[in-house]
């Protein structure tokens, strides 16, 4: 909850991707807060008031899996509908003449972010969601400690870039300083 909070502000990239993470810890503790209270929340460094809280999050997040039906794959809607969001952004930056470096960014990426398309069968709604969907793929190759071709770790590169452009974009939209 903490660091969700935290990365929400700093980097809406970096936060799904770690509500992602959050997703499939919940999922490996077979959505039971108990066990996540003993093996994750007890171990924060904070005052009981703190915890509890950190508790009552989990607790809502296993709620709202189980109401989305959730507990086996998938991403909560919420999370999905601020994937969704960046794509409405992504939309207006590649119309943009005054985005030049985005659209750049974004032809570079494309051939990986096809390729990300072609791969998901129809499972990914949008480009953005498919550049996620490689990245959190990547993620757990790396902590797999999996071997990446170099042609996937190219492709991957210039998505994360994308991706971390369009972080920055959005941030600077909601603080007023682009209008698209």
């Amino acid at each position: 909850m903490i660091i969700a909070k935290q990365k929400k502000q700093e980097n809406i990239a970096e936060y799904i991707l770690y509500m992602w993470q959050i997703e499939d810890l919940i999922r490996a503790y077979k959505l039971d807060i108990g066990e996540i209270n003993k093996n994750i929340v007890e171990r924060f460094e904070q005052p009981d008031s703190v915890k509890k809280e950190i508790a009552n999050w989990y607790a809502g997040l296993i709620d709202l899996m189980k109401e989305e039906n959730k507990t086996e794959s998938g991403h909560l809607q919420f999370i999905q509908n601020t994937i969704n969001d960046l794509y409405e952004l992504h939309l207006q930056l590649i119309k943009s003449p005054d985005q030049l470096d985005y659209i750049e960014v974004y032809n570079k990426a494309k051939i990986g972010i096809t390729e990300l398309m072609n791969k998901s069968k129809g499972t990914v709604e949008n480009e953005i969601e498919a550049c996620f969907n490689g990245l959190y793929g990547l993620l757990m190759l790396r902590l797999q400690q999996k071997t990446i071709n170099p042609e996937t770790a190219n492709a991957m590169t210039a998505v994360s870039k994308l991706i971390a452009l369009i972080s920055k974009k959005l941030k600077l939209v909601e603080e007023g300083k682009i209008e698209l």
